[in-house]
């Protein structure tokens, strides 16, 4: 019986990171082993070019290097044959047993296969949402809360130990204009009226938020208690009970996404904490600042912006990348070493100058922290046409209006689901079909089907990872197999590239062998050992499916 290996291509690299140790000590440290999948199966399931990259410091021909790491590479019931081809890549192939074995591996692990240690159990935090609580969500914010979800998923699966960061702009002109629009909601007057100032906001909510602060209305949540005064001339009740009133509503709106945060950061916190002060004297002390024209600036050139910056206009109010600088240094001396900020794409002007004030403060932040991870904008369609707006909202679709309209399951998969850089049509019809078009129904009905399998055959399902899986040996099998020993080495790649719909592809990928092999198989043959190889096989792509799915936040439902 061949021990399961989990992680095949982890396998591979330490075998070979063994074998350069014996053939090159001196290079050992300085050379990464890759391992990679072959385009072409006669090319064998992983090839290295190691041989290649050491040619040069060992002044050896590629394949003479080649040789010598095979016979140094350590013996393995994984691998069946290594072979050179070319100038000198390596081509392993792994044996059919080894193959076979990974069904119990996932068995055996459950839930905890594909778990990987590539963060070591170091400290990260994503930073994700973010949304200034001016009104509801809308499906940018939802894209971003799929998005960075899924990355605090994935790279805790990866071996981080992640801290999930909401960091609310609750100071500034947008706060103000929400004030005055709910103070003239207060006093009768209307977005239809002339009065009207141009940046004020026009959804229903704005009424909402008046009625109740007339009614005089408490706000109850875990992280504050305000009660509204009533008295429509005190602005700065009205900004704290409209503030109040929206982070309860964004955070009732998370809740039904399955969206939640270890920590709340506010932005007015950094000023009454002294944190931006601070954070001042910190870039002044360290020479990169002047004075010019009264204000007082930031010479971001030295660490790589287009022109200086100002911090502190003329008026004394600082600019708005100020904060974010101090927030920033907040996170640093929180123990942080990896930082991910999940945002949209209309903040990409924000990470130079970011960055340059992080650099500027001349305290060992490493160039190019934090991370960012930024994503397009989305397109609601219905019926083919293009959906602007929500009664509510006034001027946007709202998270909430899909949420209501196709499930929290098909919300979370289609804003995950593309490469969060490229625009995203959301077809809301497509996401309420049940039609193999449908990415997120075909993958949850893979799962589903294989349940139903299952429960015909009334066995008990922890007999399986016992079973003799030598009777995989069909092309179907051999297809479904690789998949599931695709898995842990795609989390890596997924957590490795900050890119977690890679795991959505895969899952429609190990979705569509599964179907493909049972629409040409038969399950519940007369055959015991067959029978019982093929429940295994299925068994553990389901719990595949359900690991996956878990990392997107989508449930694998038994019945559809």
């Amino acid at each position: 019986m061949t021990t399961a290996v989990s992680n095949f291509k982890s396998h591979l690299a330490e075998l070979f990171t063994q074998a350069l140790q014996t053939v090159a000590p001196d290079l050992a440290d300085s050379q990464k082993v890759v391992m990679d999948r072959p385009k072409q199966a006669q090319h064998g399931d992983y090839a290295c070019n190691l041989a290649m990259q050491l040619a040069k410091p060992m002044r050896r021909s590629p394949r003479d290097i080649a040789q010598a790491l095979i016979d140094a590479l350590p013996a393995s019931p994984v691998v069946g044959k290594v072979e050179i081809a070319g100038a000198g890549f390596i081509n392993v192939f792994i044996t059919t047993a080894a193959k076979q074995s990974v069904v119990r591996g996932v068995l055996q692990l459950g839930e905890e296969f594909g778990r990987i240690n590539l963060g070591e159990g170091r400290k990260l935090q994503v930073e994700f949402v973010s949304a200034n609580p001016t009104g509801p969500l809308h499906v940018g914010h939802g894209r971003g809360a799929a998005v960075g979800d899924c990355l605090c998923r994935l790279l805790d699966k990866a071996g981080w130990d992640v801290t999930r960061e909401f960091y609310y702009n609750d100071a500034g002109a947008q706060i103000d204009n929400l004030t005055l629009s709910v103070q003239l909601r207060c006093k009768g007057v209307t977005p239809d009226d002339p009065a009207w100032p141009e940046n004020g906001y026009r959804g229903d909510y704005i009424n909402d938020i008046a009625r109740a602060f007339i009614a005089k209305e408490a706000i109850d949540a875990d992280y504050q208690h305000v009660r509204a005064t009533g008295d429509i001339e005190d602005a700065n009740s009205i900004r704290h009970f409209g503030v109040a009133y929206l982070r309860r509503e964004q955070d009732l709106d998370l809740h039904a996404f399955k969206i939640r945060f270890d920590v709340y950061s506010l932005e007015s916190a950094l000023y009454t904490d002294g944190k931006v002060e601070a954070a001042v004297k910190k870039l002044i002390a360290s020479g990169h600042t002047y004075e010019k024209d009264g204000a007082l600036w930031l010479r971001t050139t030295d660490f790589g912006d287009d022109k200086d910056r100002v911090m502190r206009k003329t008026d004394g109010g600082y600019t708005y990348f100020v904060p974010d600088v101090a927030y920033h240094l907040d996170k640093w001396q929180r123990g942080f070493t990896k930082v991910i900020n999940e945002q949209g794409a209309d903040h990409h002007s924000t990470i130079t100058r970011v960055r340059a004030g992080l650099q500027a403060l001349d305290i060992g932040i490493p160039k190019g922290w934090p991370d960012y991870v930024l994503h397009q904008m989305v397109t609601v369609l219905r019926n083919g046409e293009e959906v602007k707006i929500s009664k509510r909202a006034g001027s946007y679709v709202t998270l909430r209006d899909l949420i209501d309209e196709v499930g929290c399951d098909a919300t979370r998969f289609f804003l995950a689901a593309r490469h969060p850089d490229t625009q995203l049509v959301f077809d809301i019809d497509l996401a309420k079909s049940q039609s193999n078009e449908n990415p997120v129904y075909y993958i949850q009905y893979a799962h589903a089907r294989i349940h139903s399998v299952l429960s015909q055959w009334d066995g008990k399902l922890d007999a399986l990872a016992g079973a003799d899986m030598s009777a995989l040996e069909s092309e179907y099998e051999q297809i479904l197999l690789q998949r599931l020993i695709d898995y842990p080495q795609t989390i890596e790649s997924a957590a490795t590239d900050l890119s977690p719909h890679l795991i959505a592809f895969y899952l429609k990928d190990l979705a569509a062998d599964f179907h493909s092999y049972y629409n040409a198989s038969r399950f519940l043959v007369d055959d015991e050992k067959v029978k019982l190889a093929r429940l295994a096989l299925i068994a553990a792509s389901a719990q595949v499916i359900r690991n996956g799915l878990d990392l997107l936040g989508v449930t694998a439902p038994e019945k559809m």
